[in-house]
């Protein structure tokens, strides 16, 4: 089936997502850092199972074409993360759906599951932190001034966004990340993870740079019942790097 892409009105900003599928099973995508459905899942949208499942991949505000407003990070930039995704999907009229959630999506992802549990189904987060460290934040200063970021991860980017303001707000992301640091214990949803219910699968590339495999762990930790899934080759963009073994495993775990 196609995939369509249209905007809805949500929290007084207007919303870009794609979706595809028939499914009963409605599954959000949420993307990372400076990501959209576009960038981050191709191969989900492409390839995941339109039968069982109804995909929608959103650009969170001031990312992808939810331009305008440009996008800030205020300290509460996750919570209105997750308010902004479960409201787009009551305002597409599901009921109840699954998250799965990338990086900062799925830093959203665990938000959105532990505040609003009566609305999710299952969860699925990979490449996700609850706190930010020291040593996270040296890793971030590291990707602060896009001009060194391989030419692959980068000409996507530019193209959706224009260098000048690619390049200012992934300095803004970085500051914006590193303030969590600043706290004693640099939590960032630590106290939420307690309260998530739904199934939880996390995944976690064993070669990942961005994100310490530490983060992996004290997630499946603090919430009860999940399932932690450590792949060796994979790195931050597992689903994309690995996209048909990625996609089999969620989708076993959504069935």
């Amino acid at each position: 089936t196609s995939i369509t892409s249209a905007k809805i009105q949500v929290n007084g900003v207007h919303l870009h997502y794609q979706q595809t599928g028939e499914g009963n099973h409605a599954v959000l995508l949420l993307p990372g850092m400076l990501g959209c459905g576009q960038t981050d899942f191709g191969p989900q949208l492409k390839s995941m199972n339109k039968k069982l499942f109804t995909i929608v991949a959103w650009d969170p505000r001031g990312y992808g074409q939810s331009i305008p407003p440009s996008r800030d990070f205020p300290p509460d930039f996750f919570e209105r993360d997750a308010k902004d995704a479960v409201d787009l999907m009551q305002a597409l009229k599901f009921k109840k759906f699954s998250l799965l959630g990338w990086s900062d999506g799925g830093i959203t992802a665990l938000i959105a599951a532990a505040k609003y549990p009566a609305l999710i189904h299952k969860l699925v987060v990979w490449g996700a932190n609850a706190s930010v460290t020291q040593e996270d934040v040296r890793i971030y200063n590291g990707i602060r001034d896009v001009s060194k970021w391989s030419e692959k991860v980068k000409k996507p980017l530019e193209e959706m966004y224009g260098h000048k303001y690619f390049a200012k707000t992934c300095e803004a992301w970085v500051d914006g990340i590193s303030r969590f640091a600043e706290k004693s214990d640099g939590n960032i949803c630590q106290e939420l993870l307690p309260d998530i219910k739904c199934p939880t699968f996390i995944i976690h590339g064993e070669k990942d740079p961005l994100v310490p495999r530490a983060h992996a762990e004290y997630i499946h930790k603090h919430i009860k019942g999940s399932q932690l899934l450590l792949m060796p080759e994979g790195k931050h963009n597992l689903h994309l790097r690995f996209a048909e073994d990625f996609n089999r495993q969620v989708e076993n775990f959504l069935h």
